[in-house]
């Protein structure tokens, strides 16, 4: 049979393209459970929560979406935290929590909270008009936590009776919520966390009145709505956050002892195993050292556990891993490249070793003594999944997954269950429970690319990614990349589009299934390029640290190294490349025009931040240093300052609701390119915030990508 011509409208329909991936997939306390959120067939945003007998296979839903919920709006506030957590424009269901008992599971909906069996009976626990946030289970199963208009309430299941069990206070302050910060920049979305015998709970008080206050316009297309939102850009006073510990009916409260400076980030929390106390990690204004500190669970006191140290910035991550022996399991970037290690009494054990980087730490089978990573050890681009036997000294990792893959993993509590995700290049994410020697024990998502896979029908026509090396701007360091190429007549040349993101805290190449859209864009006659330019993650501190004080800069000269291997391609038409960026990317766009007039035929640049001053403290601190201290590094990587150098045609896009990257940064620079009369193109998307999703809305925003480049020059010959 034939291939089928692929479409915009068919990449943005239901149901999706990459067939069944699941969202939020997790074991039962017991092992007897896989559950999993799945979009519906006929609204790929809407989501459902379902479970998997692995023993059987057979599959269930759960939760239907439809049937339960009041179908309320959703408040600002959890519209922004699911923006935050890269959850906009999704429906339904986006996330649920098990019960420690393995027979219920907490499920929020339309700003409510709702407690569900094995049985899919659903029982509503609360019924406000205000939404209630950050709803948990306690350890032992016997409350249920969540946040309702700042203060942090405790829903007793017995008697099912709502104590609030923080104190009021003035309107800027907020008792067990993850601030702006934290859930933009620190990947900690929670601000209260229960004891393991549910004696005492962890909770954040949050002071924003030195924060100042931004006006942020949503603007829809029949009205605009402003916010006054709390929003610290660099330079400026973040949140003053205290860490509390209490009983669950609010008695018992003192305040943990974090240190005499309030200047500070407060990056995790992790009780220990035996309830007597929790690990924090505090984090220094300038993200140049990380503390471990121990906090006594009863007194709030302090005893300081080990410190990390960098010249340029400390990367946060999850790996913490507490021991029930008192030590505990972390990594480091202290060699140079992301490591694990085991603590025990002031000592510091190396677990892994290598020109390589620990992607994360997915689990611990304590009784065992095998631990269970995900790491790119093969290949820069690849992430496999590994054992180690951390009690064994100079255990070597065992792979456990496919070779040349890209790889996730959920570890149970045991470390005896997992279940892995794995994709590549030719194959959508499939899933599986594993047992700890990696063997498959059932198939959660096979999603087979047979005849019934939504992607059968375009499947023998996609290409194959080449991925190899090039030589960076310095003369010496080795970029990976990747290029998709259409089918050619011989001699005949292809435009190219260089995809670009560019930024710190991302890879741009890496194994996974190859996007629908860069497969539909190849079957209009494109070329697809990405290059992983110094300054990202994947491939140790060496290669991050040029981009310190400096954004804009090595990452720039890295694209047009790139750019220049390029055009060398035979097969590549040299008048015809343009780049694409979002966000950071978009950013990119913008700097790589600026600093190479005509070297691309054009640019276009979605949602880009153009000063960086203008960006939240943790971000733009975190790389360029806090602009109190100069403001010379910032204006050099910023964009308005050589705005008049773009002398390519430009299409700039944005969403007027965005939160993440405000609206403004296009305005600013709107204004400036109009004063120094450079001409451009623009599309703004009302009442779209920084994803600009939607089916129609993408389908548009593509069909404008596409009829810019034609008119500019770009488009493939006809075939």
């Amino acid at each position: 049979m034939a291939p089928q011509r692929l479409t915009l409208e068919r990449i943005f329909a239901s149901p999706a393209l990459t067939g069944k991936v699941p969202r939020g997939v997790k074991l039962s306390p017991d092992g007897k459970l896989v559950t999993l959120l799945r979009n519906r067939p006929d609204d790929i945003e809407r989501y459902d929560l379902w479970a998997i007998d692995p023993a059987t296979g057979a599959s269930r839903m759960l939760v239907d979406s439809k049937k339960v919920g009041s179908g309320a709006e959703l408040s600002e506030a959890e519209k922004m935290q699911r923006e935050r957590a890269r959850l906009s424009g999704l429906t339904g269901i986006v996330a649920y929590d098990w019960a420690p008992d393995g027979q219920h599971l907490l499920v929020p909906i339309d700003g409510d909270l709702y407690l569900a069996d094995l049985a899919g009976n659903v029982r509503r626990l609360t019924n406000s008009k205000a939404s209630e946030l950050d709803g948990r289970v306690s350890e032992k199963g016997r409350f249920v936590s969540f946040i309702r208009d700042n203060r942090l309430h405790v829903l007793d299941l017995s008697t099912n009776v709502d104590r609030t069990v923080t104190p009021d206070g003035p309107a800027t302050t907020s008792w067990g919520v993850a601030e702006f910060i934290a859930q933009e920049e620190l990947g900690r979305f929670r601000g209260a966390w229960w004891a393991p015998d549910d004696s005492r709970i962890a909770v954040t008080r949050v002071d924003e009145s030195g924060v100042e206050v931004a006006t942020r316009a949503s603007i829809g297309a029949d009205k605009t709505t402003t916010f006054e939102q709390r929003y610290p850009r660099a330079g400026t006073a973040n949140a003053k956050v205290d860490l509390y510990l209490m009983n669950p009916d609010g008695s018992g409260l003192v305040k943990a002892d974090l240190g005499s400076n309030p200047d500070v980030y407060l990056a995790r929390v992790d009780w220990l195993p035996d309830a007597s106390g929790l690990i924090v990690q505090r984090e220094s204004r300038d993200q140049k050292t990380l503390d471990l500190i121990r906090i006594d669970a009863r007194t709030g006191a302090a005893t300081p556990l080990l410190s990390d140290r960098s010249e340029a910035w400390i990367n946060l991550n999850d790996d913490l891993h507490p021991l029930k022996d008192g030590s505990f399991l972390f990594s480091s970037e202290r060699s140079g490249y992301r490591h694990l290690y085991r603590w025990t009494k002031g000592r510091i054990t190396p677990l892994t070793s290598g020109p390589w980087v620990v992607s994360k730490l997915d689990g611990v089978d304590e009784a065992g003594g095998q631990l269970f990573f995900t790491a790119n050890r093969e290949r820069s681009i690849d992430n496999g999944f590994y054992c180690l036997d951390y009690r064994r000294r100079g255990a070597k990792p065992a792979l456990l997954t496919r070779p040349e893959t890209t790889n996730s993993a959920v570890v149970d509590k045991t470390g005896h269950l997992a279940i892995v995700t794995t994709s590549f290049a030719a194959q959508p994410p499939q899933s599986w429970l594993a047992d700890g020697s990696g063997k498959r024990l059932a198939w959660i998502e096979e999603n087979k690319v047979d005849a019934a896979h939504p992607w059968a029908p375009y499947a023998a026509a996609a290409v194959t990614p080449r991925f190899g090396r090039l030589t960076a701007a310095d003369g010496t360091t080795q970029l990976d990349y990747k290029l998709l190429r259409p089918t050619l007549a011989p001699g005949q040349r292809a435009p190219v589009i260089v995809r670009v993101y560019g930024g710190p805290q991302a890879q741009d190449v890496t194994n996974g299934f190859v996007s629908p859209l860069d497969q539909y864009l190849v079957s209009q006659g494109y070329a697809i390029f990405a290059i992983g330019n110094r300054g990202q993650e994947g491939r140790g501190t060496a290669f991050q640290k040029p981009a310190y004080h400096a954004l804009g800069g090595v990452e720039v000269a890295d694209q047009l190294a790139g750019l220049a291997w390029l055009k060398q391609q035979k097969f590549v038409d040299p008048a015809k490349v343009a780049v694409f960026g979002w966000s950071y990317g978009g950013y990119m766009t913008l700097k790589l025009l600026e600093a190479a007039p005509h070297a691309f035929a054009a640019g276009i640049a979605v949602a880009p931040v153009v000063r960086w001053d203008l960006y939240d403290t943790h971000y733009s601190e975190h790389y360029m240093g806090d602009p109190r201290a100069g403001r010379a590094d910032y204006d050099k990587a910023d964009v308005l300052h050589d705005t008049s150098k773009i002398a390519d045609p430009l299409l700039l896009m944005h969403g007027m609701a965005d939160d993440n990257v405000l609206f403004q940064n296009s305005t600013e620079f709107m204004a400036k390119m109009q004063e120094e009369k450079v001409p451009f193109e623009t599309m703004v998307y009302p009442g779209k915030t920084h994803a600009i999703s939607g089916p129609n809305v993408s389908v548009f925003l593509y069909r404008t990508i596409e009829r810019f480049l034609a008119r500019n020059g770009v488009a493939p010959t006809a075939r």
